[in-house]
């Protein structure tokens, strides 16, 4: 709930005819997001017919065993699903806008494989991954929360650089120490596991190039970390080798 008072306090979900008006990308995954729940929901209740989408069906799975892993495969598969039908309307929001549409959902599968492949999330320190993942708690939040970089308002004015610089510790630790150096693992996991094998296309070489161009993939790169950031990569490497849960 909080992620989405975020979004409602920075305008993103205001009309498109309001003044500024919000952000059609933004609107079109909520209603994604919004319908395939709403859907399965009614199927709960005895609406018959075809679920209309494969995520649907996650979340009738999550209605029959709801559970962290179940819940997360249900969120994730409406949410890769409407990143990817949707980059046209991605390509059209600013630059920073983009950077940051990536970052959402690089944090997002983060958190499901926190869960679901958690030696993948953090290595030798995967028994931690179920709890800090789990959706009930108040810790995914933490991950997923934009609010101590990104201010309450839309579009987005500045550059890149200036809102990654304004990232506190613990952002930093989680997109560029945990994550980034398991980017491309994290992808491919997610893509087989969701079944949505065109979530490749969001990432090369480990830079996510989702509306971004891989030309401009130093962003995903700094030169300069904090020590804090370094620490973690050395406490919890990236492994090759881990399986789901």
């Amino acid at each position: 709930m909080s992620f989405i008072r975020w979004q409602i306090n920075r305008g993103v979900l205001a009309p498109l005819t309001a003044d500024p008006p919000g952000s059609p990308w933004w609107r079109a995954v909520n209603e994604r997001l919004l319908r395939d729940g709403c859907e399965a929901v009614a199927r709960s209740g005895g609406l018959s017919g075809t679920p209309s989408s494969h995520a649907v069906e996650q979340w009738m799975a999550f209605v029959s065993d709801p559970t962290a892993g179940t819940w997360y495969q249900a969120h994730n598969a409406s949410i890769t699903s409407a990143y990817l039908d949707h980059r046209d309307l991605a390509d059209a929001e600013s630059r920073p806008e983009r950077f940051f549409l990536n970052v959402v959902l690089l944090r997002v599968l983060y958190a499901h494989a926190l869960v679901e492949a958690p030696r993948l999330a953090l290595g030798r320190l995967a028994s931690l991954g179920p709890l800090l993942g789990d959706p009930r708690l108040w810790i995914p939040g933490v991950f997923v929360s934009l609010s101590r970089v990104l201010p309450d308002r839309y579009p987005l004015g500045d550059e890149v650089a200036a809102y990654v610089a304004a990232e506190r510790n613990i952002g930093q630790i989680l997109d560029y120490g945990l994550v980034r150096p398991r980017l491309q693992q994290l992808y491919g996991w997610s893509a087989q596991q969701l079944a949505e094998p065109a979530l490749l296309e969001c990432i090369r070489e480990g830079s996510p190039t989702y509306a971004w161009s891989f030309a401009d993939r130093a962003v995903w790169h700094p030169a300069r970390l904090a020590p804090a950031v370094r620490a973690i990569e050395r406490v919890a490497p990236p492994t090759n080798h881990w399986e789901q849960r």
